[in-house]
């Protein structure tokens, strides 16, 4: 197998090692996990997740955790904590919101 061969091979089972930790990582928040996010006085946020680390609701074709396209999606949400969400300043100059955007 010639070096350029080795190479290809390596970066393919890295891609594909990469999209199935993504696969199993995208997954709905059980109800323990949001029962637990209430207790701990958490709300849902929207728009002020980085992309791929939202908590749930990312959108059309999406699964859920981990699954926005972009940063500051403001169709998704990530716990944050209660009472802050409105004050949470965005690069764009928006802020968080209690509902999608």
């Amino acid at each position: 197998m010639s070096t350029k061969n080795v190479i290809s091979s390596l970066i393919l089972a890295g891609a594909i090692s990469s999209a199935l930790a993504s696969l199993a990582s995208a997954a709905p928040l059980t109800k323990e996990e949001e029962q637990a996010a209430a207790a701990a006085h958490k709300e849902k946020c929207f728009g002020v997740a980085l992309k791929g680390q939202n908590d749930c609701a990312a959108g059309p074709g999406t699964t859920c955790q981990g699954t926005s396209t972009v940063d500051f999606q403001g169709n998704s949400w990530k716990f944050v904590r209660g009472g802050t969400c409105t004050s949470i300043v965005l690069p764009n100059g928006k802020h968080g919101s209690l509902t999608a955007m």
